[in-house]
């Protein structure tokens, strides 16, 4: 068991469902690992940290998190080395996002060691279920909500925190092959002074209408455009976007109403370090669809910890469709892919301290 600062209850279960599991048809998100890790707030403080196997929970039809959505969530992943070591990614940055997101919802903060000492000790229970193959992995949930059973708009008293884990696929069907977006400009996602900025599950159950009509168009997600304008370029519903335009990579400036990636970030260092230029500035779908006109659009991509990288292929905007890079994978997205791939399977030397291996 690996050494922790966190007195941690730990029962395990009488029989692993892991032999029930086929790894070579791994869906995104639709199976669970063995064990789940979970604490309650109550009386100003976090209590009772314990592994017990996964599993239902009981709650109150008039708890306050299912009438108000006081709750935040995080995403993140677990690879396996060629050694058999494990490798959690940037586990410390998503706390810190984490973090902000509560405060923005008035949630109480977590101490990290709580929070990364039972996620690293739930992955080492677990850890025969993180895949062997390569861009394959671990998907690790951590997620909070409000527990009060009281129907009145306030913050709650009480809290839950669970880490439960996945192991996944490609969260695109289309997997690395370029996906098609559209902007849907008689919608928005957040603006600035919301929680647009914040992994709260309000923002992503108001792009689920939008973007089940961009499926229905024949279109993987949404491009969202600023709320004021319908102009500025934000994010795609599940991940950050980056342009390649005259060999320059860009991609939209933080604003308060984008999140701010754990991949966007790791994005903008590897592409740095690797010699590409790269700038965070605000950019209108109109200078994408002129660069696509005037031919200096060479790539477009999303980023995102559940996709990590997906090439853009086609994008939808005011009745006119542009493809990029005839709709196949630019060289830009191959290197800055691998490289980051190479570090999460330990192919690739990491200099960062992003990587937590045991």
């Amino acid at each position: 068991m690996i050494e922790t600062k966190t007195d941690i209850k730990i029962t395990k279960t009488v029989k692993s469902r892991i032999d029930e599991v086929d790894f070579n048809q791994l869906k995104f998100g639709a199976i669970f690992s063995d064990h789940m890790y979970q604490l309650d707030y109550k009386d100003g403080q976090w209590l009772n940290p314990q592994i017990t196997p996964f599993g239902n929970m009981e709650f109150s039809p008039a708890m306050s998190g299912l009438h108000y959505g006081q709750g935040v969530f995080e995403g993140l992943k677990a690879f396996r080395y060629n050694d058999g070591k494990i490798n959690v990614f940037r586990a410390e940055d998503h706390y810190k996002r984490f973090t902000r997101s509560c405060d923005r919802v008035s949630i109480p903060e977590m101490d990290k060691n709580l929070f990364l000492d039972g996620l690293y000790t739930l992955i080492d229970i677990d850890r025969q279920w993180v895949p062997s193959e390569k861009y394959k992995s671990l998907y690790i949930r951590p997620f909070v909500f409000a527990t009060d059973n009281f129907l009145g708009v306030r913050s709650s008293r009480t809290f839950r925190f669970l880490i439960i884990t996945s192991p996944v696929g490609n969260y695109y069907e289309e997997g690395l092959k370029p996906v098609s977006l559209t902007t849907m400009p008689d919608y928005v996602r957040a603006v600035k002074g919301g929680v647009g900025n914040a992994k709260v599950p309000g923002n992503y159950a108001a792009s689920i209408y939008p973007a089940e009509q961009a499926k229905a168009q024949g279109y993987t997600q949404v491009l969202w455009l600023d709320a004021c304008e319908k102009k500025y370029i934000e994010e795609v519903g599940t991940m950050n976007i980056f342009f390649v335009i005259d060999n320059v990579l860009i991609t939209p400036a933080l604003s308060g109403s984008i999140l701010e990636g754990v991949t966007r970030k790791t994005v903008l260092k590897v592409a740095k370090d690797l010699g590409y230029d790269a700038e965070e500035r605000p950019i209108s779908i109109d200078e994408v669809m002129d660069a696509s006109e005037n031919g200096t659009l060479q790539e477009a991509f999303g980023t995102g910890t559940a996709a990590v990288i997906s090439p853009v292929g086609k994008i939808h905007h005011a009745d006119h469709n542009i493809e990029i890079n005839n709709r196949e994978i630019g060289p830009v997205v191959k290197k800055i892919y691998n490289h980051i791939t190479g570090m999460h399977h330990g192919d690739v030397k990491e200099s960062y301290g992003w990587c937590h291996v045991y």
